[in-house]
Order: structure tokens, then C-alpha cells, then sequence
């Protein structure tokens, strides 16, 4: 940094440790994600159909076979959603000879998920109704003829500790944060309860042969009591979550070509490809409680146009997130994403994302603003390849590269990961490992150019974008250098232990943007975290899910905060029961 800029950069470090979070709240406030939804827009790994009763005559069973699959439209490398198959599901009752089905999941070998569907043969029973209406079992209200109505009820109960949150400065690392309310988390154990209830209705009808109209109506009701990290106010609130309408058909032509397409509108969630770029389309915490459940998900609005010929997909989307109204930057995005497999077990996608309207500001380490959000452009491009294939023992690789432009200013931003991995499938507990190394930019002052990564609503697990437990907390997906190696384990196909270890650093020196007290940097070293998170399907719909996790800060984060930085411990367990 240049003579005269040392100067400024004293006075600026001064105002924004009273001011910096409130005016970088997006950036410097933490956000929670235990990872509540083990299901939902997480990567379909394989997809198997099992016919429990098979029938003498193979020709018959290949064929109910190859029904239930055209029917279900299920492909390995999508995301998984519960209410998509409850409905395809409800589709393959009506083929014929197809008596029952059912599915179980259980973990992937590279964290997705494995669906087997079980097929029962015999005389359809779909004519003559199921669900209360018939005087059928809850949660089934509904189904006859292709019509399909259930009842939700998604059921959390959380708990969270920490010790010496935020390094045991509080005071520090939440300058200024409009989300303090009362006596945040800090040095010494806190610990708090979290809860929420997920209910609401969801159906789906036949328009034609291959045509159907669908929709979802719900709401949830989530609390909030004890020592959070920003509050310790009780609170709960109710809101609306989905709210969504939308049509689903296709085909399959003579040659097996199978071609589908699926459009809604309303609030509901949404997930670009691995979350690198969008995952978070809701916020949680403060008056919404519920900030470690990360009950909600939906956003104010989506539309979506998601077209599939085979292994190709195409979205188009235009998003407004539902963002804390506190903290609401007036964002939406609107993009393309192509996803497409060139060759046997090797994915690729590429993304073209906007920001049309937007209230967020980028300031520069001068103390100036380069612009707001409104006109950033997003290039994204990426891939997967597992060149043995999904669940085979070798090597798998995965990298992504993306770069950020602003339509109304300089700007040129740049992220990009890079990973490889080695599953062993049939060794004990089927272990794999892997190594990924993750870059978001940070800016150069000497530069007139704004070059700071820009995380817009990055996010998902502990094994997407919420990188590290607690790091994440203090330092979210931008001017950071990220070292992870990982590990999976399957005592059995419905437990999973994952332990994680982080290696910290700062892209640049100068972190304007990010927390208030990390705003200029003497060293790098921003710190280090060991964590294990634990995951059991005890039933179809009774999941548990703990963590642990130390990180202890390095150098440039001890430096900032005066040489008193301790380490931090936080200690989550919940346990969730959907149906």
C-alpha cells in the first residue's frame, strides 16, 4: 500500500470499527446453517428401481421397469426434491401391473443421495382412491385418476453451544451489527434452543395425458431462546413460506429420447447447480428466529423454466430473495444455467447470472464506493468427473470457475475451487477423502479496479459453501483462500460421520467489505478449524444431525483484535421428524 494510503486507511479502520457493520451488513454478518434439510437440492448420486416381487415372465418385469422410470423423470446429478417425487410417484401407481411403490434414501459415497424404489407388482389399485378422503391413513388426502394431495408437517428441535463465540470478542467482531439485540455470545459457554414447524399442503392434477398443474401453500411457525450469538431475546414468528403454482410434462419419443419440462411461479426455494453462486434464498435469525435451523428457504419470488432433454438441462430464472427486512438490499437476479454430461461420468455446467435492481454498495479501501450491485454480470463455468462412475471405487475430480463484471463501473472479480478425491466403496465404513482448495478475490487497493468477490447468496452445507462451522461465521465466501480436507464415512448406508479440516487466508490485505474488525490486515493467517458433523436417517422421517467444531484464529485475526483472540468451540445437535 502506498505512503498516502496508510494514512487514510488509519482514519477509515477507525470509522468502520463503529460503523463498518452497518454499513457492510451483508458481508460481515453471520449466517446460519446447521444443514437442517438432508434431503431437499441435495445431488441425486444413483437411482435404482428394485421390483420386490418379481414376476416369471422378464419381458413384463423390464417393462414395469422402464415405465416407472420414464414415469419418475429421476436422473442421477439433479437435485433432490421430496415433493417432486411424492408426485412422481403418485404417477407410476397408475401404471399398469404396478401394485405399490415406495423409496428409501440412504447417503451417497460422494455426499449425495442414493434413491431405491421399490416396486410391488399386481393389480393397480390407483382407480379406486387413496388418503383420508377414501378413509385412508394422514399425511395421503387425496388420490385418484392422477390427482395427488398431502399434508406437511415438518417438525425441529435444536440445540447450540459455543464457547468464547466470536474468539471471545464480541464486542470486536459485532461493531456496529444491526443484529445485536440485548447480550450477544461472547467469551465463556453460552448455549440456546431453537425450534420450528413446517406445515402446508401440496398437490399436483392431470390437465392432459402428459400434462399436470401443481402447487404448494405453506407456512411456518419457528422460536428462538437462550444466549444466540447476537441476542439473547426469546422470539418466534410465523410466516408464510411456499406459495407456488406451476406446470410439468413431456414425453418420450420411439427412439427413448426423453424430453420434460417444468415451469413455476410464487414464493419457493431455489438452488443454482452446487450452491457456488446461489443457495441461501432466504434469510433467518433476528425477528424470524430460528437462526442456526435456517428454518426458511423460499424466496419472495421465483420464476423458473426448467427444460431437460435426457442428460441435458436447461433453467431460466428470475429471483428476488427474501431477505431480512433489515438488512434488505432490494436484490434480484435473474439468469441461465446449462447443464450437460459431453461424455460417460463427467458433468459440466455453465451460468450466466445478473443483478437487475439492487440497493447494495460496494466501498472501496479509499473510503469511496465503486457502485451498487445493480448491473453485476456472472460467469460461471464448472465440472464433475468420476471416470470408474458413481459409486465405484477410484478417483473423482471437480473444479469451477467463475468471474464477476459490473455493467456501471470497473469491476472484475474472480472465484473459483478446484477438488480430488478417492472413494473406497468397498473398503470398511467406505471411506472417501478428499482435498479442495477454494479462491474468492479479494481487492487490490493499488488498482482502480474493484476486484472483491462479490458471495451474492452463497451458501447450502457444511459441504457446500458454509465453509467451516464457526469460520464461516467471521469470514464468509469472499477475499479468502480456503484449504479443506475432508473425509466421508458410512458405518452403515444410513449413517455418515464427515470430518472436516480448514486452512483460513486472506486473498488481500485490505478486507473492507468484510467483518468491521478485520477491515486491514497485518498478516494473512486468518485462522484454522477441525470439525466432525455426524448424520443418521433413522427412518424415512426421523433424521439427527450434530457437529462439533474448534477453530482457533491465526496471526492477521490475533493481530486485529489486540493479540486477545481465544479459540473458539461450538457443539449443535437437533433432531427432525417430516412426513
Amino acid at each position: 500500500m502506498k505512503p498516502h494510503q496508510l494514512a487514510i486507511s488509519g482514519a477509515i479502520a477507525a470509522f468502520l470499527a463503529v460503523f463498518g457493520a452497518a454499513t457492510f451488513p451483508e458481508r460481515a454478518f453471520a449466517q446460519g446453517v446447521a444443514g437442517v434439510e438432508p434431503y431437499t437440492n441435495q445431488r441425486i448420486e444413483t437411482v435404482r428401481v428394485r421390483i420386490a416381487n418379481p414376476s416369471p415372465d422378464a419381458a413384463l418385469n423390464a417393462r414395469v421397469e422402464d415405465s416407472v422410470r420414464t414415469t419418475l423423470q429421476l436422473f442421477p446429478g439433479e437435485q433432490f426434491s421430496q415433493q417432486r417425487l411424492d408426485f412422481q410417484i403418485a404417477q407410476t401407481r397408475r401404471i399398469r401391473d404396478v401394485a405399490g411403490v415406495d423409496y428409501d434414501i440412504s447417503f451417497g459415497r460422494q455426499g449425495g443421495l442414493d434413491i431405491a424404489i421399490d416396486v410391488t407388482l399386481g393389480e393397480s389399485a390407483a382407480a379406486e382412491g387413496r388418503g383420508l378422503a377414501f378413509g385412508g391413513d394422514f399425511p395421503l388426502i387425496y388420490e385418484k385418476n392422477g390427482t395427488y394431495l398431502r399434508f406437511k408437517l415438518d417438525m425441529l428441535g435444536l440445540y447450540y453451544a459455543n464457547n468464547n463465540a466470536w474468539y471471545g470478542q464480541p464486542g470486536a467482531m459485532l461493531a456496529g451489527n444491526p443484529l445485536v439485540e440485548g447480550t450477544p455470545a461472547g467469551e465463556g459457554y453460552d448455549d440456546w434452543v431453537e425450534a420450528y414447524l413446517h406445515y402446508g399442503i401440496y398437490g399436483i392434477t392431470p390437465l392432459a395425458e402428459d400434462l399436470y398443474f401443481y402447487g404448494g401453500l405453506s407456512a411456518i411457525t419457528s422460536g428462538s431462546s437462550g444466549q444466540e450469538l447476537f441476542t439473547d431475546k426469546t422470539r418466534s414468528f410465523t410466516g408464510i413460506e411456499d406459495a407456488y403454482v406451476g406446470l410439468i410434462g413431456g414425453e418420450t419419443d420411439a427412439r427413448g429420447n426423453r424430453f420434460s419440462y417444468n415451469l413455476s411461479v410464487g414464493r419457493q426455494r431455489f438452488t443454482l447447480a452446487n450452491g457456488f453462486l446461489i443457495a441461501n434464498t432466504a434469510a433467518n435469525g433476528q425477528e424470524r428466529a430460528a437462526l442456526q435451523a435456517n428454518a426458511r428457504w423460499s424466496s419472495d419470488f421465483l420464476a423458473l423454466a426448467r427444460l431437460r432433454w435426457n442428460t441435458t438441462m436447461l433453467e431460466v430464472f428470475y429471483l428476488d430473495p427474501d431477505e431480512l427486512p433489515i438488512l434488505d438490499t432490494k436484490t434480484t437476479y435473474a439468469g441461465a444455467n446449462l447443464e450437460f454430461q459431453p461424455m460417460a461420468n463427467l458433468n459440466v455446467g455453465l451460468s450466466y447470472v445478473i443483478a437487475p435492481e439492487s440497493d447494495f454498495t460496494y466501498f472501496t479501501p479509499l473510503g469511496g464506493t465503486a457502485g451498487t450491485r445493480e448491473g453485476l454480470r456472472v460467469y460461471d463455468a464448472r465440472f464433475t468427473y468420476t471416470p470408474n462412475g458413481p459409486g465405484a471405487p477410484g478417483f473423482f475430480f471437480g473444479g469451477e470457475y467463475a468471474m464477476q463484471e459490473n455493467a456501471n463501473f470497473d469491476m472484475d472479480a474472480r472465484a473459483g475451487w478446484a477438488e480430488i478425491g478417492y472413494s473406497f466403496p468397498q473398503a470398511k465404513w467406505s471411506p472417501t477423502i478428499s482435498y479442495r482448495l477454494a479462491r474468492f478475490s479479494g481487492d487490490d487497493p493499488d488498482t482502480d479496479t474493484y476486484e472483491r468477490w462479490d458471495p451474492m447468496l452463497s451458501g447450502g452445507t457444511g459441504e457446500q459453501w458454509v465453509q467451516g462451522a464457526n469460520h464461516f461465521k467471521v469470514v464468509q465466501d469472499s477475499n479468502v483462500i480456503a484449504h479443506r480436507l475432508q473425509a466421508r464415512f458410512r458405518p452403515s448406508p444410513k449413517v455418515e460421520l464427515v470430518p472436516q479440516l480448514w486452512a483460513f487466508y486472506a486473498d488481500s490485505k485490505t478486507n473492507v467489505g468484510g467483518n468491521p474488525a478485520l477491515t486491514f490486515l497485518s498478516d494473512k493467517e486468518y485462522g484454522y478449524e477441525a470439525n466432525l458433523t455426524a448424520k443418521w436417517f433413522v427412518s424415512r422421517n426421523t433424521y439427527l444431525h450434530g457437529h462439533i467444531a474448534y477453530t482457533w484464529p491465526g496471526d492477521g485475526t490475533k493481530a486485529a483484535l489486540g493479540g486477545n483472540a481465544d479459540g473458539w468451540l461450538s457443539a449443535m445437535l437437533f433432531v427432525r421428524y417430516a412426513f
